[in-house]
């Protein structure tokens, strides 16, 4: 699509400042936020948005446009504002609003609440790494659609613009991210450095020294640097020669590092931290009014024919609108079986059939779940071209790797098996970004993906999947070697907390199967919600329950289930597990029931979705008139209490493990038939 830049006229000048003022006025109306980034970022935000970004306000989930991403969420109000010229549905009274309940302008960005916010952003860091991930999947879904075009001349060819913070730079996430795209030469990558030298605790040279852009020319990004005005302005014309210039760059990411001054022009609030975070105080907004020749006595001011002009922006995208969708309408006649695959990726939807070549495995053979999951990903992968993912360098443990998929790498790389639309992606050890990275990828749109690494090293994941589950995003998060049963490792790679940590977290579904058969009903069910989910799974090898004997696996789907019955309608006791310790479990039953206690084993993969079932249903697997509960799993006991009950027990771990054989550590650990059977036959009366 071509773009013809208008002339930049006074208009564009007034809309800058006003657009100043307004964060000025937001901020002292509510009396907290940051208004000095967004007034030197308003000439920034402004150019982009206006004269840029391929976008059209009328239709914020348009599939041609471009992405935008403000990584320093704190500086909500750049964002806010552009929505509001663009007319994006943010009106003058939503930023009056600004940060109070229930208005369309939150103190940080929020993706689903916000039109035209592509992700949550406020955690330093995670911006850059979801622009990565949504350039990766820029790149992964041409190949779906159209991927004999070159280079830049694609219909789905489109940018991922990120401005982003000190702040942002100096976590380590973008780091990760950042070393990633450069190896990956993610030339849709395009991310405006805000170098202003200030944050809360004043300059950052106190803790932030290194040659930023030395460091990103390292990883092998294009870098261009604009310094400011000699009044302290943003150089405009320097950064749209930038601007342009990062445009016409295919083959790396590109990095602006845009030299500002914070709060500029307030005349005694301009490059102090105390603009960063707080309310300048009506007589520095009046000061700084007249400078930007304002009239100081108005607030939240906009007048008409400055409003007028800045919605020219519609006009624009409705433009670039309707000459993307002439080129659509030429692709969908020449490619008819990928606008097929389209239109089913725009929905989310699985095709019909799709589960029939899950694997059904057979009992009488021991099967870790890792390696049932691997298999299950290969089916799935037959059936769904826009299922990918990788892992942290750990494929080969986690089971994460697709046969002949390719490993996802730029056209240029020598590496074997390289393709610049493979299925495998190799995030290396960088559990933190590959999180991130996933959200990106979802929040892209079209393609289903999934990563692994062991799950304590989930820790490093967690802000990731925290923020999965706040943007309700279908993201499936692999972590294997799932308890002390992974055993040499050691204490440092047995996890113990995880299970609890985890299961804290609203709306993330945690699934820890206890045989191959609840993997496959696992891997159906969560693709089937497009829900943010962890699947926890053994290194070691686990029986297979015959289930001619034992209830379907197809209950797996209920969260919990009846596995075993007991030898009576109503048991005496419950036994509840997780993962590998249902099979102990099992064991256990049988033992109790030669001397005459009834019971029932519970398998529980996920009880997030048991909770989800009506109450007849968990009052049917647990009673309440059963009062003699023992839950079984190698983890702390936190969270269980809720199915076992004020009188029932928790077979658990409040420590961390040893470095030993699963099979020692299970025994010395109390994870034994016998630890059960005595758990339940000393409170029986």
């Amino acid at each position: 699509m071509t773009q013809n830049l208008a002339p930049w006229v006074d208009l564009d000048d007034k809309a800058v400042a006003y657009a100043r003022a307004l964060a000025m006025d937001a901020v002292q109306k509510v009396g907290n936020g940051h208004p000095g980034t967004a007034m030197s970022l308003a000439p920034v935000a402004y150019t982009l948005f206006q004269r840029h970004l391929i976008h059209d306000p009328s239709d914020p989930q348009w599939l041609g446009r471009d992405r935008f991403i403000l990584s320093c969420g704190h500086s909500s109000l750049t964002l806010y504002t552009q929505l509001f010229y663009s007319g994006y549905g943010v009106d003058l009274e939503d930023l009056k609003q600004f940060r109070t309940w229930g208005a369309l302008t939150p103190g940080h960005p929020e993706y689903g609440h916000t039109a035209g916010v592509e992700t949550t952003t406020g955690p330093l860091g995670q911006g850059i790494a979801n622009g990565v991930g949504m350039a990766m999947a820029a790149r992964y879904e041409r190949g779906l659609l159209d991927p004999d075009a070159a280079l830049g001349k694609s219909l789905f060819d489109h940018a991922i613009w990120v401005i982003c913070s000190d702040g942002d730079l100096q976590e380590g996430v973008s780091a990760e991210a950042s070393s990633l795209a450069g190896t990956q030469q993610l030339g849709a990558l395009k991310v405006i450095y805000d170098d202003n030298r200030i944050s809360i605790e004043g300059d950052t040279h106190v803790a932030f020294t290194e040659d930023v852009s030395a460091r990103y020319r390292a990883y092998g990004w294009h870098v261009i640097e604009v310094a400011t005005t000699h009044d302290g302005d943003v150089d405009r014309k320097a950064l749209e020669m930038a601007l342009i210039a990062v445009k016409a760059e295919h083959r790396k990411p590109s990095l602006i590092r845009l030299k500002t001054v914070i709060a500029w022009p307030s005349p005694h609030a301009k490059g102090t931290a105390k603009s960063h975070g707080s309310a300048l105080g009506d007589e520095e907004i009046a000061l700084t009014k007249i400078e930007l020749g304002l009239n100081p006595d108005e607030k939240f001011a906009m007048p008409e024919n400055v409003l007028a002009h800045v919605r020219q922006s519609k006009v624009r995208g409705s433009l670039l609108r309707k000459q993307w969708d002439s080129q659509f309408a030429q692709w969908e006649k020449t490619h008819p079986s990928q606008a097929q695959l389209l239109t089913r990726l725009r929905t989310r939807s699985l095709p019909a059939g799709w589960e029939k070549g899950l694997p059904d495995f057979p009992a009488g053979k021991d099967v870790a779940t890792r390696k049932a999951s691997g298999d299950v990903i290969q089916s799935i992968s037959k059936v769904l071209p826009e299922f990918w993912g990788g892992s942290a360098d750990l494929a080969d443990s986690n089971n994460t790797s697709i046969e002949g998929g390719g490993s996802f790498l730029p056209s240029t790389s020598q590496m074997p098996h390289a393709s610049q639309y493979g299925r495998i992606v190799h995030f290396g050890i960088r559990e933190h970004a590959m999180g991130s990275i996933l959200n990106g990828i979802t929040l892209h749109g079209l393609t289903r993906t999934f990563a692994g690494t062991f799950l304590v090293f989930s820790d490093y994941m967690r802000p990731s999947a925290r923020l999965a589950s706040l943007m309700k995003l279908g993201v499936t998060f692999v972590w294997s070697h799932d308890s002390i049963g992974l055993g040499e490792d050691g204490p440092t790679h047995q996890p113990i907390e995880h299970f609890a940590a985890l299961r804290a977290i609203p709306g993330f579904a945690v699934i820890r199967p206890a045989d191959a058969n609840e993997v496959t009903h696992a891997w159906r069910e969560l693709l089937t919600r497009d829900q943010p989910c962890a699947l926890l799974l053994s290194r070691q090898n686990l029986p297979v329950f015959d289930r001619t004997t034992h209830a379907s696996a197809a209950l797996t789907t209920r969260g919990a289930y009846i596995l075993k019955e007991s030898s009576t309608t109503i048991p005496q006791a419950i036994l509840i597990a997780t993962g590998s310790e249902v099979a102990l479990a099992i064991t256990a039953q049988t033992d109790l029931e030669g001397r005459g206690i009834p019971t029932r084993v519970v398998s529980a993969p996920c009880l997030e979705w048991f909770n989800e079932q009506p109450q007849s249903y968990r009052d049917e697997v647990l009673p309440p008139s059963v009062w003699l509960r023992v839950s079984v799993e190698a983890g702390i006991a936190q969270g269980w209490r809720e199915y076992v009950g004020d009188r029932g027990t928790c077979i658990s771990i409040e420590h961390y493990g040893a470095s030993a054989s699963a099979s020692v550590l299970f025994k010395n650990f109390g994870f034994t038939q016998e630890a059960i059977v005595e758990a339940v036959t000393r409170r029986v009366s």
